[in-house]
């Protein structure tokens, strides 16, 4: 299909899907798109053992999409901008050792202990999947997603500095997260070895790389946002500093998300305070809200529709139910440890290990994550637990995190 025809398609769904939701279901948006999306898929599928195959058409539509690198190399940058642009840089900065700490040993906790757990799992159902594949598998489901919890947070009263852990976590965890999965990928390809300096080097140039080029291209964006004052070209500069900042560190082998985040921070803050007209905040803001909901929209649609696409048997299946609780245990180990040491030296609010645990969702960067995996024998069945635990995560976490912080309070 043409480019334009593909996104007639998602963006009519999107819309239509969008209004069900908003008449009668009532759901958090991003959670009731792919919960409707999910029903069509299943519906589809139910028709098509019926005899009317009427799946095929839509299986064309997504096949001709590239998920992954729609989403890494396309949507994250605009959605991780857009993130970033509304964080405030005194909040964050209270917050900041227990975000970094969430966002790096966090991450490499939970890849360790998933990756562990999933080997003995795979190996009790009898499928066959590599050490190394299994920790893919924790890197990839290790990045958590906001999106579709921070307004049911914020209707529940969920104090402000919760909301900066949560917010903060994910938007650098998912840098973190990349690089420790481009580590594993290339273990796992014989592009390079695991030794610490290998591994050092990597991180380094990616983790470190993306905040002084982020640092950077945030700097120069500045620059010239204070030096004009006329919101069309302002808005075109961000849209600049968006794509042809995001294109020039995937080009550079920086870390892209993390740059784009430092820049949308600094953006946000001092580019809002100092470099922009009250007129220019209010429509750059309206903009990137826009842009963040549209693209969200899409991206929880497509999520939904994915499983027309995926390879499902019930060993699959098995695997991927067993796999929730471990990735939800996994979660509880990586923040739980960090923040009792933390205790000792800092104050946290009341059963914030329990809301950090549950309120940690999966989504969209963990599905493409695991369809940038190489074709292997382990593809498929890494590919269908990813869907199972990021489906399960949104919708039931993401449904019940408001009763749980209302009940916990």
């Amino acid at each position: 299909m043409k480019l334009f025809d593909i996104l007639a398609v998602l963006l009519t769904l999107s819309a239509a899907f969008s209004y069900v939701n908003h008449r009668y279901f009532r759901l958090p948006t991003t959670i009731g798109l792919m919960l409707i999306a999910l029903l069509l898929s299943l519906g589809l599928l139910a028709l098509d053992g019926l005899g009317l195959a009427m799946k095929d058409d839509a299986q064309r539509v997504l096949q001709s999409i590239d998920f992954d690198e729609t989403l890494l190399h396309g949507m994250l940058a605009f959605l991780l901008f857009a993130g970033a642009l509304h964080v405030n840089l005194e909040d964050l900065s209270r917050q900041k050792w227990v975000i970094a700490v969430l966002a790096t040993v966090g991450v490499v906790g939970s890849t360790l202990v998933v990756g562990v757990l999933a080997a003995l799992i795979f190996e009790l159902l009898g499928l066959r999947v590599p050490l190394v594949h299994c920790l893919l598998l924790g890197a990839l489901i290790s990045p958590t997603d906001p999106i579709a919890v921070l307004g049911i947070l914020r209707r529940v009263g969920a104090s402000k500095s919760l909301e900066t852990k949560i917010v903060g976590e994910s938007l650098f965890n998912d840098g973190v997260a990349v690089v420790v999965f481009l580590a594993l990928l290339g273990l796992s390809t014989g592009e390079h070895g695991l030794s610490v300096g290998e591994v050092t080097l990597l991180f380094v140039r990616e983790a470190v790389g993306g905040v002084v080029y982020g640092l950077a291209t945030g700097g120069l964006t500045y620059w010239m946002l204070k030096s004009v004052d006329d919101y069309p070209v302002e808005i075109l500069i961000t849209l600049a500093l968006v794509t042809g900042g995001y294109a020039l560190a995937d080009a550079l082998h920086v870390s892209s998300p993390i740059a784009i985040v430092v820049a949308g921070l600094l953006i946000g803050n001092h580019g809002r305070l100092f470099a922009m007209s009250q007129t220019t905040r209010e429509h750059i803001d309206t903009f990137w809200e826009l842009i963040d909901e549209v693209l969200n929209a899409v991206l929880f649609v497509l999520m939904g529709l994915e499983v027309l696409v995926l390879t499902f048997d019930l060993h699959h299946l098995l695997a991927g139910l067993l796999m929730v609780p471990t990735v939800l245990g996994a979660r509880l180990t990586s923040v739980g440890a960090p923040v009792v040491l933390m205790r000792r030296f800092r104050r946290f609010s009341p059963h914030v290990i329990k809301i950090l645990t549950w309120g940690g969702l999966r989504g969209g960067i963990s599905v493409a994550l695991a369809l940038a995996l190489p074709p292997s024998s382990a593809r498929d069945t890494l590919l269908a637990v990813t869907y199972v635990v990021v489906v399960f995560s949104i919708l039931v976490q993401g449904l019940s995190i408001g009763r749980v912080v209302q009940a916990l309070r």
